[in-house]
Formats: structure tokens, C-alpha cells, sequence
């Protein structure tokens, strides 16, 4: 028997017919969680259910508003293209995205978990109870649920400080692609979006990531208001209470309407204030004409020498501005980087930060500092750093580093480098884990052991692949019993499977395709593409295309997985260059599944070659008519230019000052 529909829009429908069991709540009935009855009977789904409510009752708090309707069933699906689903009052998931074993599954997988129930319940207000119009304005529905998966999860788990993560997870991964001339602005023309692939193509980085930041800024500078009251001053435009150079309207469409967000730079010596369009190719033409002309309203938060100076607002393309004129004070502006823009200071500014960088506790971003040679120096305090967001941070930042020189000479003075500066931090988790036979005691500390042991192995640290590999034999001896701590697993498969030869990668096979929890699958979908053996990796992308062997939502994450093995690199490029056409028609659901997967195999690209064979790569393309993730081919040209100019101006450069450290 069906209750009669609600009012909603077409996309929102969804039925499911299935031999699934639930679980549900005997306070909050109306609240299931559906899945396979194995996964539901062995409590897979109870962590689930036991934070729905809250995040509900929490969401009516912040909308102001009751939920809109009288059930809402949460399914679990064994093969899902997407990671969830809105549809309203019965959001379907990928497994992993709505199950938690705790016997099994990490502190990662948990807080994917909560976020992504926060994210897909967000929506059962902003987005279902209210739709957009048209899908050129998606970027609300889905920025809007992506900031808001933060506020709820931190509700639902207050000890975690999961609001701490959003400058790292969402507002750095905006950063990286809408410094691209390839990026677009968050909202556009409605005769702009007409097409299925035009309407695929924007649910992307800028939309989700972009769109969240955004509105987090807007947020911080109307004083972290819900959204009951932000709506409601969008709507009369009118507060004595919060003093605005403009209004919300004229503000905002300077963030919304135009691709791309500005750098600002400080000179403590002059007190002017300035601000361009920030671009990772500086030499890059901006073909695409902007009505603000690449200019932003510019909400400046500072602090000098340790006093918090408030807020001042930047409206023009430069401005002088006497507080922020400094002699000897050091100035840090946008405070924890809740302003979606950079900053740059004069060279005595950021000298004066490099010594303050320890006490301060700072998270300065690669990204952030134009100059190199002070981006690695703010690396050099790490030795003695214990928390996870510095560290969390700059290992980030050497990510880029590795992704260009692992081919070259400058990886072996990297890798020297860093294993000086994380020795002492595995060292410190040897110490209190009791030589790893326990959790260390603090949630974050939990994550930063993971960057420890990662970190260690990677760079050769002694004892940690030994480690890797006494829990993995273990493992293999008693595949009943994995003696791997929860945390660690990814880390241990990849580092164990890479020093070990077919037995290790046959064994994690076995233990794949045995696996019926799916966050453990999907870690040793990892740690299989770790392997050094060129023959194996060949072998495993074989069977990404073998449908009874790896599942289609996995293949993406699995082909590109192997193509950040610098091994498995090369090979990548060549199997999907030969298996294009069969990967389209199997993957004929569009421009999500190619763009993650064009965006995964080619960030090593940074050689004039690499070029070369992408731009070949397009024009097959182009001929063909399987023209799927073209959006993503453009952004992944522009970002191999902008990698061969950068790896060309500072290779020299970095691997001097690396083997001068190590010396």
C-alpha cells in the first residue's frame, strides 16, 4: 500500500525492489535502514541509525523547519555509480557510504559514514521541500548539503572537530581547479545548461567543493548565522546588526557569476592592499569575459603579532589601508582560511611568519606561497610537530611534489628529506601505542598515526616496512584473524603488497573478492595497485573490465589507484587509450565516471610528451563519437602546461635545497 506522493521534482523519484531486510528504530519507526540481510543482521547498518536522528533533529533546528515528510528510508546498494542519492525519503547509498563495521572498517570510513548521511538528508529541505529552477543553479543544492554534511556530522560527533577538516578537504581541492582558465563560475545562463552531458558535467570539484566554501565564507562573515537567517537577510537585504560595505546580493555575485577567486596581497611595509585573479599558469589567457572584470569583494580577516584586528573588506583592485602598515608585528590574514581566496605578503612579512610558524601552530599551504623556497620552509619545523592538521597539511602539499619527480633525481634527496622529518613523529607513535598494540588515545592522534606509519614506509624509515609486512604474513597465515589495526589496513596492504610478489598480490585478491564489507573491499582495491611487478599490474587492470571481477562503481577508483603506482603509470595511459571505446560503452552514464577517471591518470603528467600524447588523446576523441569527459580533458591540458612550467622554473631549485638540508 502507497501513501499518496508528495509534490516534487521528476528526478527526485526512485523505487526499489529487493529481497533487502532493514533495521529500524523502536523510538523513531518511521526511520530504516535498508540493505543485504547479511550486512543488516551482522549490524552493519547501526551506526546509521543511531546517528539519523540527530542529524534530523538537528536539520530542523537549522532550517527552522519540521521534516517535510512521514518516513525516511536509508538503502544500501551492492553496486551504485554515485556515492548517494537524494530521493526524497529514500536515499540509496553505495555500501560503503551508509555501512560501518566497527570490527572492521576505520575511523576514515566512519566519518565518511555521518558525512554523507548529513550531506543526502540536507538535501530532504534544500533541494527537495525547494529545488532549484533550473540545473545551472545546482551548485546550491549541492554546495549548500556539502557545507552544511559538516555542521551535522559535527553535531552527530562532537568529540571529532570534524569542521576542522573543511579548509583541508573541501577548500584546498576548490582551490587546485579553479585556478584553471578551464574552470567555470558556479552558477550560469540557464540556456547555458541544456544538454544531459552539459547537466553531467557540473556536478564536479567547483559545484560540491567551490559551493561549499563559498558559502562557509558567507556564513563566517554574517557570523556563522543559520540558515533560517541568512535566507531571510537574502531575501529583505537588511540587518543593523552586521555591518556590510554592500549588499549580500551585489557581494555574493562576485563569488557566484565568475569562475575563479583571487590571491591578495599584503604589503605590511606600505599598507597597500591588492588582489588578482589567481591562476596556476600565470602566463594563461582568460578567454572567458567576466562582468566584475575578475574583481572580488574581499572579506579580510587579520590578526597582527597575536591580537585579532577584526575584519576589513577589500572592494576595489587595490587599496591602502594604514592598520595593516607593520614594522616589526608579523600579519596573518584570513583567518583560518574561512575567506575563499590566498594571501601573499612582502618577503619581510613572511620572514617574520617562518619564525612564528612553531609557536603559532599554523597551517601554511604550499598553494598559498608564490615563492618555493619558503614554501619548503615551512617544512622545516615538522620534526618536531605531533598534531595531525600541520601535519595532515603538508603532507598534502608534498603530494604535488611526489606526483612530479618521482620519474626524476629530485625523489631521492625528497625522499631523504622527509624521512628525517617524519622519524621522530613514528617514533612518537611506537611510543604510545606500546610498540602498536593499541589505538592511541586522542581521535586525531588516531588519523595522524596513519600519516606516520604512510609517511615512514614511504620514505624508507627503518622498522616500518618490516612492520607492514609482519602484519600482513600474519594476516596470510590466519585469513580468519586479521591482526591489522583498523586504521592502518590501506596503509599496510599497499606497503605489504609492494614489497611482496604474487603471493602477497594473489592472497589480497582472494581476500577482495572474499570480502563482504564493502570499506574493507574498497581498501584492498588500494592496496593491489601498490604492487612493483608490472605483469601483476597489467594483469589488474584486465580485470577492472571483467564485470564478475571488480564491481563498475569500482572500476574508476581502481584504474587510477594503479596509475599513481609509478609503475603502473604508464600502462594506465596505454589501457585506456586501447580500451576507450569499450570503457564508453560500458560506462555510457556519462561525464562523472570519465572525468574521475581523465583527472586520476593524468596528474603525473608534466613533460612536453605528456603533452603531446594528451592533445592526441583529444583529437582521437574528438573524431570518435565517444566524446564523454571532455570538460575534464580540457582542465587536465591546462594542468599538465601548468605542471611542465612549474616543474621546469623549480626542479633545480627544490632538489638543491633538498640535498643542502640533508647535508
Amino acid at each position: 500500500i502507497f501513501e499518496p506522493t508528495e509534490k516534487m521534482s521528476t528526478y527526485l523519484l526512485a523505487f526499489v525492489i529487493s529481497e533487502f531486510t532493514n533495521l529500524r528504530s523502536p523510538s523513531e519507526a518511521n526511520i530504516r535502514i535498508w540493505g543485504r540481510r547479511e550486512a543488516i543482521e551482522s549490524g552493519q547498518g547501526d551506526y546509521a541509525l543511531s546517528v539519523t536522528f540527530p542529524i534530523l533533529k538537528y536539520l530542523e533546528n537549522y532550517y527552522n523547519t519540521t521534516y517535510p515528510l512521514s518516513k525516511s528510508d536509508q538503502v544500501a546498494l551492492p553496486d551504485f555509480a554515485a556515492g548517494a542519492m537524494e530521493n526524497w525519503g529514500l536515499v540509496t547509498y553505495r555500501e560503503q557510504s551508509l555501512f560501518y563495521d566497527p570490527k572492521v572498517s576505520s575511523n576514515e570510513d566512519k566519518e565518511w559514514v555521518v558525512t554523507v548521511i548529513t550531506h543526502e538528508l540536507a538535501h530532504m529541505w534544500f533541494g527537495n521541500l525547494v529545488t532549484m529552477r533550473w540545473w545551472n543553479d545546482l551548485w546550491l543544492n549541492e554546495g549548500f548539503a556539502s557545507y552544511v554534511s559538516y555542521l551535522g556530522a559535527d553535531y552527530a560527533e562532537p568529540t571529532w572537530n570534524i569542521k576542522d577538516l573543511m579548509v583541508l578537504q573541501q577548500v584546498q581541492r576548490a582551490f587546485g581547479v579553479d585556478a584553471l582558465v578551464s574552470s567555470h563560475p558556479l552558477s550560469s545562463r540557464e540556456d547555458e545548461v541544456i544538454t544531459p552531458d552539459q547537466i553531467d558535467q557540473l556536478f564536479d570539484t567547483i559545484t560540491y567543493s567551490k559551493g561549499a566554501a563559498v558559502l562557509r565564507m558567507l556564513s563566517e562573515f554574517l557570523t556563522d548565522l543559520r540558515y533560517y537567517d541568512v535566507f531571510t537577510r537574502l531575501v529583505v537585504d537588511a540587518d543593523s546588526s552586521i555591518q556590510l560595505p554592500a549588499s549580500i546580493n551585489e557581494i555574493m555575485n562576485r563569488w557566484i557569476l565568475q569562475m575563479g577567486f583571487p590571491v591578495v596581497t599584503i604589503n605590511t611595509r606600505t599598507g597597500i592592499i591588492s588582489q588578482q585573479h589567481f591562476l596556476i599558469h600565470p602566463d594563461a589567457v582568460v578567454d572567458k569575459p567576466s562582468d566584475y572584470n575578475y574583481e572580488w569583494f574581499v572579506p579580510i580577516t587579520w590578526m597582527k603579532s597575536g591580537s585579532n584586528m577584526g575584519q576589513h573588506w577589500l572592494l576595489t583592485k587595490t587599496a591602502s589601508y594604514e592598520p595593516m602598515k607593520t614594522d616589526t608585528d608579523w600579519l596573518l590574514a584570513n583567518l583560518n582560511v574561512t575567506g575563499y581566496y590566498r594571501v601573499n605578503y612582502d618577503p619581510q612579512n613572511w620572514e617574520r611568519l617562518l619564525t612564528q610558524l612553531t609557536n603559532l601552530n599554523m597551517i601554511i599551504h604550499r598553494a598559498q606561497i608564490i615563492n618555493i623556497t619558503l614554501a619548503l620552509r615551512t617544512t622545516k619545523y615538522l620534526y618536531e610537530e605531533k598534531e595531525y592538521i600541520p601535519w595532515e597539511s603538508a603532507i598534502r602539499n608534498f603530494e604535488y611534489f611526489f606526483l612530479m619527480f618521482d620519474r626524476t633525481e629530485v625523489y631521492g634527496p625528497l625522499q631523504t628529506y622527509l624521512q628525517r622529518k617524519v622519524k621522530p613523529l613514528f617514533d612518537h607513535f611506537k611510543v604510545i601505542t606500546s610498540n602498536w598494540t593499541r589505538k592511541p588515545p586522542r581521535y586525531m592522534d588516531q588519523y595522524n598515526q596513519i600519516n606516520a606509519v604512510s609517511m615512514a614506509c614511504k620514505t624508507g624509515v627503518k622498522g616500518c616496512s618490516e612492520l607492514t609486512r609482519m602484519w600482513y604474513r600474519q594476516w596470510m597465515k590466519n585469513p580468519d584473524s586479521n591482526p591489522i589495526p583498523t586504521n592502518l589496513k590501506i596503509t599496510v596492504y599497499c606497503n605489504a603488497i609492494a614489497a611482496g610478489g604474487v603471493e602477497e598480490w594473489d592472497f589480497g585478491w582472494q581476500m577482495f573478492k572474499n570480502s563482504t564489507i564493502a570499506a574493507e573491499a574498497e581498501k584492498l582495491l588500494y592496496g593491489l595497485s601498490c604492487t612493483k611487478e608490472p605483469w601483476l599490474l597489467n594483469r589488474y587492470l584486465e580485470f577492472t573490465i571483467e564485470p564478475n571481477l571488480v564491481r563498475k562503481q569500482d572500476v574508476a577508483f581502481a584504474i587510477v589507484y594503479i596509475s599513481g603506482n609509478v609503475i603502473g603509470q604508464p600502462l594506465v595511459w596505454d589501457f585506456v587509450r586501447a580500451n576507450w571505446e569499450h570503457l564508453t560503452k560500458d560506462y555510457d552514464d556519462g561525464s562523472f565516471f570519465f572525468g574521475r577517471l581523465i583527472r586520476g591518470i593524468t596528474r603525473k603528467f608534466s613533460t612536453e610528451f605528456d603533452l603531446q600524447q594528451l592533445q592526441r588523446f583529444k583529437e582521437d576523441i574528438a573524431a570518435s563519437s565517444f566524446s564523454f569527459g571532455t570538460q575534464a580533458i580540457e582542465q587536465a591540458i591546462e594542468q599538465t602546461k601548468a605542471n611542465i612550467k612549474w616543474v621546469s622554473e623549480n626542479k633545480v631549485q627544490v632538489m638543491n635545497w633538498l640535498i643542502e638540508q640533508s647535508a
